[in-house]
């Protein structure tokens, strides 16, 4: 019963975005006032908000580009990062350690192919920005990625913007991704119940709100043909167990090891959606994949982290269905990158 609880809200939420709704969702406004002020508290004593991320735009899997030269090889794959302070790898110093970089190795790797990286995640960046950033990314008709990785929701939570609102724009940019011709692949909204010096009850709360809008940005991802990947309860107990290893300096952003924990659960849906990854996609019994209606499965990943989500059955009994997959991790070597693009 929760968890259709949890679909219908999360319907209604993604209904309200596509139609011009408004409303923040299952918990009152003045309830999700505490719970904000609260991590807006625990991000003003945070070290080192404000160091901006290393800038890791270029060329990865170097030992694949002899091979790119040649004629009868394919070219370089296209991959755009878009987003806030996670997607830009805020908290890190190396270039190598952000999750645009290893991702970027990561599906290097994969493919055998080098991977050009173009990255426009803007650390404090809400869903309204990422109109901005899909033009920049879109800005030069020689350069369209041939996939993208979009992570947003946590400081749209945290500065309070309807979650209607947000769903709306991220549906928005996911559009014009697919409609360039580029596969689009979301990480949803991390769990805002692990940052530390977020207590109990209000640790719950933030953890609700922030399921809340993840299963929202699923439906509107997925109804506009992108994947996504829940972030939120793989990060959560996680990081709650080792909040030393797994934040950064700045006790709100992750460490460099935590990146590695999140970019190795997009990888996999990365490579998917890109046709590389070797597990074909239908559902596997033995992991509890399936077919579900789009709603439910929304909810049941931002309950579950790491759990991919993508269209299925354009119609059904209960409306649009979605393939629920639990895709096998692997762990991402650290990358080197080589040529850097121009800016």
């Amino acid at each position: 019963m929760q968890g259709m609880s949890r679909a219908r809200v999360a319907r209604r939420i993604a209904a309200g975005a596509a139609y011009g709704g408004g409303g923040i969702g299952l918990l009152g406004a003045a309830t999700v006032g505490v719970v904000l002020a609260e991590v807006q508290l625990a991000k003003r004593t945070v070290g080192n908000g404000h160091v901006d991320p290393p800038r890791a735009d270029g060329r990865y899997g170097g030992a694949f580009a002899a091979e790119a030269a040649r004629p009868t090889h394919a070219e370089p794959v296209r991959f755009a990062m878009l987003g806030d302070s996670t997607a830009a790898g805020q908290g890190v110093h190396r270039a190598r350690q952000t999750p645009a970089a290893l991702l970027a190795s990561g599906l290097a790797a994969v493919a055998e192919r080098p991977v050009d990286l173009r990255n426009v995640a803007l650390p404090g960046a809400q869903s309204d920005d990422l109109d901005r950033q899909v033009t920049l990314i879109l800005s030069d008709p020689s350069w369209v990625p041939d996939v993208c990785v979009i992570m947003i929701g946590a400081n749209d939570v945290t500065h309070r913007m309807p979650m209607t609102r947000s769903v709306r724009h991220l549906s928005s940019a996911v559009r014009r991704l697919r409609t360039a011709g580029s596969e689009v692949v979301v990480g949803t909204c991390p769990d805002l119940g692990t940052v530390e010096n977020v207590y109990q009850p209000l640790r719950w709360l933030a953890r609700r709100v922030s399921r809340q809008l993840a299963a929202a940005q699923t439906i509107g991802t997925v109804e506009q043909g992108g994947r996504t990947v829940s972030l939120g309860d793989l990060l959560g107990p996680e990081f709650a167990a080792h909040p030393r290893e797994l934040f950064g300096p700045d006790r709100y952003h992750p460490s460099a090891e935590g990146y590695a924990t999140a970019a190795m659960a997009v990888l996999p849906t990365l490579c998917a959606a890109f046709g590389l990854w070797p597990e074909e996609d239908r559902p596997d019994v033995s992991r509890r994949e399936g077919f579900l209606p789009v709603a439910r499965a929304a909810a049941q990943a931002a309950s579950e982290g790491g759990t991919e989500v993508t269209a299925a059955m354009p119609t059904g009994p209960r409306g649009p269905w979605a393939l629920l997959k639990r895709r096998r991790r692997r762990r991402i070597h650290t990358p080197t990158a080589t040529s850097p693009l121009p800016h």
